[in-house]
Formats: C-alpha cells, sequence, structure tokens
C-alpha cells in the first residue's frame, strides 16, 4: 500500500506518494544547487573588477558601495572596498544571498587591477 501525501503550492493541492514527493524536493534542491554554483562561476570570471554592490542592510535600508571583487571561496565572495568611502576594507557575502536577492551586483566597466606588493 503507497501511502499518500498532500502537499498544497500556490493554492493547488497535490496527492503524491512519498516517493514523488521525495522527488520534488530532490530536483528543487538540485535546481538550487545548480544556480549556485552557476553564480560562483560566473563572479570567478570577474575577480579583479569593480563592481558596485546594494545590499539590504535591514530595516528598510539599503547599502551601496563600491569596490573589487577580490576572491571567491566554496561558499562566500569578498568585496575589497574603496577606502574612502567605507570604514572597514572587505566584506563578504553568500552566493544565496545574490540568489535571492538580497545583494545586487552591477560590474563597472574597467577592469582594474588588484593591488599587489610590488609596483
Amino acid at each position: 500500500m503507497l501511502t499518500c501525501k498532500t502537499i498544497s503550492c500556490y493554492n493547488e493541492v497535490f496527492h503524491l506518494t512519498i516517493i514523488q514527493a521525495y522527488g520534488i524536493v530532490i530536483i528543487v534542491r538540485w535546481s538550487l544547487l545548480k544556480t549556485l554554483i552557476e553564480i560562483k562561476q560566473g563572479l570567478e570570471g570577474q575577480i579583479g573588477r569593480r563592481l558596485r554592490l546594494t545590499a539590504n542592510g535591514g530595516r528598510r535600508r539599503t547599502v551601496i558601495r563600491s569596490g573589487i571583487l577580490a576572491e571567491t571561496y566554496p561558499a562566500v565572495f569578498v568585496v575589497e572596498l574603496d577606502q574612502e568611502e567605507n570604514a572597514f576594507e572587505r566584506v563578504s557575502y553568500s552566493y544565496a544571498d545574490v540568489l535571492t536577492e538580497a545583494v545586487e551586483l552591477s560590474f563597472l566597466d574597467e577592469p582594474e587591477k588588484m593591488a599587489s606588493g610590488d609596483s
């Protein structure tokens, strides 16, 4: 005997077996993972470029910062901020922040070299 599970989605009710419901969950999780990987790969190609970052600062505040995309890691990316505009040097955000649009990135036209120890 197959057990049915009732799922509501967008005011629609679906009667699915447990296997069907788990299959849908796996597909949704895989599509989110794939999207996060695509965001990470897209940012890896932009390292060293100037950008403008618009972030949700909480309590209906929007924070706008500019800087250079410095590094990407498995779960986050790092932006080196322009010193004259910001109190701190670096910020990091997760790729999920970009996916959920809590952070919006706008890359500026000219590529800029990263600051290095040798001149």
